[in-house]
């Protein structure tokens, strides 16, 4: 199993607090609604960040940290290429996202404890 994870920045002109309200409320819904994306999906996590909470000072880089599992790399391909994220998905990521500051990489897990 592999983790697709994408460090996500909001578009120009949202505040945080609306970023992270659509992502939760209106576009995380809508992913989980379009089965021919999820299919391909083992599991789809939300990393909000927590209001007032900067461990390490400063203004965090990202708004936020998208977390999909897959089988294996293949399937992330096959899941992005599908015809209903590109239709339905994929446009409503381009309402709140700055997709050209996002960054997105593939994970395995090692886990330490």
């Amino acid at each position: 199993m592999v983790k697709f994870i994408i460090c996500a920045r909001r578009k120009a002109g949202l505040t945080r607090a609306e970023f992270s309200n659509y992502w939760r409320n209106q576009h995380g819904p809508l992913v989980r609604s379009v089965p021919e994306f999820m299919r391909h999906v083992r599991k789809y996590v939300q990393c909000h960040l927590v209001a007032g909470a900067a461990p390490f000072g400063g203004e965090p880089a990202y708004d936020g940290v998208a977390e999909l599992w897959f089988d294996d790399p293949e399937e992330i391909t096959r899941a992005f290429n599908e015809p209903r994220y590109l239709e339905i998905i994929r446009p409503d990521e381009l309402k709140f996202v700055d997709i050209t500051n996002c960054i997105s990489f593939i994970t395995e897990e090692v886990p330490m404890a």
